[in-house]
């Protein structure tokens, strides 16, 4: 038994868990202010030709502060 089988010996391989989340961004209510997309810890809103876009919905943690942060109450993450 070599010295490199002693290290792998017991170690549990990590699964990373995927969770998909779903943002919607009420085009009707939102004026694009900013202050969702500055707020996101993880980067995922940006600003479009004057509209609020996701960037990429899997990068998003789910964690609601853009909800918390909309003054018009227009963003949902399920």
């Amino acid at each position: 038994m070599g010295l490199g089988s002693l290290f792998k010996r017991g170690k549990k391989e990590k699964k990373e868990e995927v969770i998909e989340s779903h943002i919607d961004i009420n085009g009707d209510v939102c004026d694009a202010c900013e202050k969702c997309s500055i707020a996101c810890p993880n980067n995922v809103l940006m600003i479009v030709e004057d509209k609020m876009s996701v960037r990429d919905p899997q990068v998003c943690k789910s964690c609601r502060v853009c909800m918390a942060i909309c003054p018009n109450d227009c963003i949902t993450v399920n």
